[in-house]
Protein backbone atom coordinates (compact mmCIF):
# COMPACT_ATOMS: atom_id res chain seq x y z
CA UNK A 1 0.00 0.00 0.00
CA UNK A 2 0.94 3.63 -0.17
CA UNK A 3 0.30 4.45 3.47
CA UNK A 4 3.70 4.28 5.15
CA UNK A 5 5.87 1.91 3.18
CA UNK A 6 9.41 2.86 4.07
CA UNK A 7 10.94 0.98 1.15
CA UNK A 8 11.76 3.28 -1.78
CA UNK A 9 9.60 2.74 -4.83
CA UNK A 10 11.42 3.33 -8.11
CA UNK A 11 9.31 5.31 -10.54
CA UNK A 12 9.07 3.92 -14.05
CA UNK A 13 8.79 5.58 -17.43
CA UNK A 14 5.63 5.62 -19.53
CA UNK A 15 6.46 8.50 -21.87
CA UNK A 16 9.64 7.35 -23.57
CA UNK A 17 12.46 9.85 -23.98
CA UNK A 18 12.77 11.41 -27.41
CA UNK A 19 15.52 8.97 -28.42
CA UNK A 20 13.70 5.87 -27.18
CA UNK A 21 16.19 5.12 -24.39
CA UNK A 22 15.48 5.02 -20.67
CA UNK A 23 15.42 8.26 -18.68
CA UNK A 24 18.89 9.31 -17.50
CA UNK A 25 17.69 9.53 -13.88
CA UNK A 26 15.36 7.79 -11.45
CA UNK A 27 12.95 8.89 -8.74
CA UNK A 28 12.78 7.12 -5.38
CA UNK A 29 9.41 7.43 -3.64
CA UNK A 30 8.97 7.24 0.13
CA UNK A 31 5.32 7.13 1.21
CA UNK A 32 6.09 7.16 4.94
CA UNK A 33 4.29 10.40 5.92
CA UNK A 34 7.65 12.23 5.95
CA UNK A 35 9.09 9.77 8.49
CA UNK A 36 6.52 10.47 11.22
CA UNK A 37 3.21 9.05 12.45
CA UNK A 38 1.96 12.54 13.34
CA UNK A 39 -0.88 13.66 11.11
CA UNK A 40 -1.10 10.23 9.47
CA UNK A 41 -4.62 8.77 9.17
CA UNK A 42 -6.17 5.58 7.85
CA UNK A 43 -9.84 4.88 7.14
CA UNK A 44 -10.94 1.49 8.45
CA UNK A 45 -14.27 -0.30 8.58
CA UNK A 46 -13.58 -1.85 12.02
CA UNK A 47 -14.80 -0.46 15.33
CA UNK A 48 -12.14 0.51 17.91
CA UNK A 49 -12.50 -2.73 19.90
CA UNK A 50 -11.47 -4.70 16.81
CA UNK A 51 -8.37 -2.63 15.97
CA UNK A 52 -5.02 -3.66 17.51
CA UNK A 53 -2.69 -0.98 18.92
CA UNK A 54 -0.60 0.86 16.31
CA UNK A 55 2.95 -0.42 15.78
CA UNK A 56 6.24 1.38 15.37
CA UNK A 57 6.71 3.66 12.36
CA UNK A 58 8.37 1.05 10.14
CA UNK A 59 5.45 -1.36 10.63
CA UNK A 60 2.58 1.09 10.11
CA UNK A 61 2.03 0.13 6.47
CA UNK A 62 1.72 -3.59 7.24
CA UNK A 63 -0.59 -2.84 10.18
CA UNK A 64 -2.92 -0.71 8.05
CA UNK A 65 -2.85 -3.09 5.08
CA UNK A 66 -3.77 -6.08 7.26
CA UNK A 67 -6.82 -4.15 8.45
CA UNK A 68 -7.84 -3.06 4.95
CA UNK A 69 -6.93 0.54 5.75
CA UNK A 70 -6.70 3.28 3.14
CA UNK A 71 -4.49 6.40 3.51
CA UNK A 72 -6.91 9.12 4.58
CA UNK A 73 -7.00 12.89 4.63
CA UNK A 74 -3.46 13.38 3.37
CA UNK A 75 -0.84 11.25 1.64
CA UNK A 76 2.64 12.68 2.15
CA UNK A 77 5.41 11.59 -0.20
CA UNK A 78 9.13 12.30 -0.37
CA UNK A 79 10.48 12.14 -3.93
CA UNK A 80 14.23 12.02 -4.59
CA UNK A 81 15.38 12.53 -8.19
CA UNK A 82 18.96 11.38 -8.69
CA UNK A 83 21.26 10.49 -11.55
CA UNK A 84 24.71 9.14 -12.30
CA UNK A 85 24.73 10.75 -15.76
CA UNK A 86 27.56 13.12 -16.66
CA UNK A 87 25.25 15.67 -18.28
CA UNK A 88 22.97 17.77 -16.04
CA UNK A 89 19.22 17.13 -16.21
CA UNK A 90 16.53 19.79 -15.97
CA UNK A 91 13.30 18.93 -14.14
CA UNK A 92 10.61 21.16 -15.64
CA UNK A 93 7.31 20.45 -13.87
CA UNK A 94 5.39 18.09 -11.60
CA UNK A 95 1.94 17.25 -12.95
CA UNK A 96 -1.00 15.71 -11.08
CA UNK A 97 -3.22 13.19 -12.88
CA UNK A 98 -6.52 12.08 -11.31
CA UNK A 99 -7.58 8.63 -12.52
CA UNK A 100 -10.89 8.60 -10.64
CA UNK A 101 -12.71 10.66 -8.01
CA UNK A 102 -15.90 9.69 -6.20
CA UNK A 103 -17.47 10.36 -2.79
CA UNK A 104 -15.38 8.89 0.01
CA UNK A 105 -16.72 5.76 1.71
CA UNK A 106 -17.84 6.04 5.32
CA UNK A 107 -15.76 4.42 8.02
CA UNK A 108 -13.73 5.18 11.12
CA UNK A 109 -10.49 7.16 11.11
CA UNK A 110 -7.46 6.05 13.10
CA UNK A 111 -4.09 7.74 13.57
CA UNK A 112 -1.01 5.84 14.81
CA UNK A 113 0.45 9.14 16.08
CA UNK A 114 -0.09 10.45 19.61
CA UNK A 115 1.20 13.38 21.62
CA UNK A 116 2.43 15.07 18.47
CA UNK A 117 1.66 18.72 19.19
CA UNK A 118 2.75 21.22 16.56
CA UNK A 119 5.35 19.19 14.71
CA UNK A 120 7.45 21.04 12.13
CA UNK A 121 6.35 20.25 8.59
CA UNK A 122 8.82 20.65 5.73
CA UNK A 123 8.34 23.06 2.87
CA UNK A 124 6.45 21.08 0.27
CA UNK A 125 4.29 20.97 -2.81
CA UNK A 126 0.64 20.81 -1.76
CA UNK A 127 -1.92 19.08 -3.98
CA UNK A 128 -5.65 19.70 -3.43
CA UNK A 129 -7.15 16.49 -4.79
CA UNK A 130 -10.64 18.02 -4.51
CA UNK A 131 -9.83 20.76 -7.04
CA UNK A 132 -11.29 20.59 -10.55
CA UNK A 133 -7.74 20.49 -11.94
CA UNK A 134 -5.31 19.59 -9.12
CA UNK A 135 -1.79 20.95 -9.36
CA UNK A 136 1.36 20.88 -7.24
CA UNK A 137 1.62 24.25 -5.47
CA UNK A 138 4.62 25.33 -3.35
CA UNK A 139 3.71 25.99 0.30
CA UNK A 140 5.94 27.27 3.11
CA UNK A 141 7.41 25.02 5.75
CA UNK A 142 10.47 24.14 7.77
CA UNK A 143 13.76 23.86 5.85
CA UNK A 144 16.14 23.25 8.78
CA UNK A 145 18.29 25.36 11.12
CA UNK A 146 15.20 27.10 12.50
CA UNK A 147 14.29 28.46 9.08
CA UNK A 148 10.84 28.50 7.46
CA UNK A 149 10.32 29.48 3.85
CA UNK A 150 8.54 28.55 0.64
CA UNK A 151 10.35 26.21 -1.71
CA UNK A 152 11.91 27.50 -4.85
CA UNK A 153 9.89 26.09 -7.71
CA UNK A 154 10.59 24.50 -11.06
CA UNK A 155 12.78 24.20 -13.02
CA UNK A 156 15.34 22.26 -10.96
CA UNK A 157 18.74 21.06 -12.12
CA UNK A 158 20.06 17.68 -10.98
CA UNK A 159 23.45 16.09 -11.55
CA UNK A 160 25.49 13.16 -10.25
CA UNK A 161 26.52 15.25 -7.24
CA UNK A 162 23.29 17.20 -6.74
CA UNK A 163 20.03 15.22 -6.33
CA UNK A 164 16.71 16.98 -5.75
CA UNK A 165 14.26 16.15 -2.95
CA UNK A 166 10.60 17.10 -3.41
CA UNK A 167 8.11 16.69 -0.56
CA UNK A 168 4.49 16.36 -1.69
CA UNK A 169 1.37 16.65 0.50
CA UNK A 170 -1.75 15.50 -1.37
CA UNK A 171 -5.05 15.90 0.46
CA UNK A 172 -8.79 15.41 0.08
CA UNK A 173 -11.60 16.39 2.45
CA UNK A 174 -14.45 14.19 1.25
CA UNK A 175 -13.49 12.31 -1.90
CA UNK A 176 -12.03 8.90 -2.77
CA UNK A 177 -9.30 9.81 -5.25
CA UNK A 178 -6.97 7.61 -7.30
CA UNK A 179 -4.10 9.65 -8.70
CA UNK A 180 -0.47 9.73 -9.77
CA UNK A 181 2.21 12.30 -10.50
CA UNK A 182 4.31 12.90 -13.60
CA UNK A 183 7.70 14.62 -13.71
CA UNK A 184 8.80 16.21 -17.00
CA UNK A 185 12.51 16.51 -17.78
CA UNK A 186 15.07 17.33 -20.45
CA UNK A 187 18.80 16.81 -20.89
CA UNK A 188 20.51 18.19 -23.97
CA UNK A 189 18.38 17.10 -26.92
CA UNK A 190 16.54 14.44 -24.89
CA UNK A 191 13.24 14.91 -23.07
CA UNK A 192 10.40 12.89 -21.59
CA UNK A 193 8.25 12.28 -18.54
CA UNK A 194 8.53 9.91 -15.58
CA UNK A 195 5.33 8.83 -13.77
CA UNK A 196 5.39 8.54 -9.99
CA UNK A 197 2.90 6.05 -8.54
CA UNK A 198 2.39 3.20 -6.07
CA UNK A 199 4.32 0.26 -7.54
CA UNK A 200 2.67 0.69 -10.95
CA UNK A 201 -0.78 1.52 -9.56
CA UNK A 202 -2.28 4.92 -8.77
CA UNK A 203 -2.03 6.24 -5.24
CA UNK A 204 -5.37 6.23 -3.39
CA UNK A 205 -6.38 8.80 -0.79
CA UNK A 206 -9.80 9.13 0.86
CA UNK A 207 -11.39 12.01 2.76
CA UNK A 208 -12.42 11.87 6.42
CA UNK A 209 -15.19 14.46 6.52
CA UNK A 210 -17.80 13.42 9.09
CA UNK A 211 -16.06 10.20 10.13
CA UNK A 212 -15.44 9.44 13.82
CA UNK A 213 -11.72 9.62 14.62
CA UNK A 214 -9.52 7.89 17.19
CA UNK A 215 -5.96 7.97 18.50
CA UNK A 216 -4.29 5.41 20.78
CA UNK A 217 -3.77 6.81 24.29
CA UNK A 218 -1.43 4.03 25.42
CA UNK A 219 -4.11 1.64 26.64
CA UNK A 220 -7.10 2.07 24.32
CA UNK A 221 -8.42 4.00 21.32
CA UNK A 222 -9.81 7.41 22.34
CA UNK A 223 -12.00 9.81 20.38
CA UNK A 224 -10.27 12.85 18.91
CA UNK A 225 -10.68 15.39 16.14
CA UNK A 226 -9.09 15.32 12.71
CA UNK A 227 -6.74 18.19 11.97
CA UNK A 228 -7.17 19.29 8.37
Amino acid sequence: GAGSGAAPTPAHATSAPSDGGPPPFHVNVLADNWDTQCGEWFLLQQQPGKVPPPPSLDRTDAWASALGGVPAGHLRLQLTAQTDATRPIVLHALYVHVVSSRPAPKGTAYTPGSGCGGNLEPAAFAVDLDAAAPRARPVPGYVGSGTTRTLSTFPYLISATDPQVLDVDAGTAGRDVSWYLELSWSSGDRSGTVPIDDHGRPFRTVGLRGDPAYFYDGTAWSRTGVDD
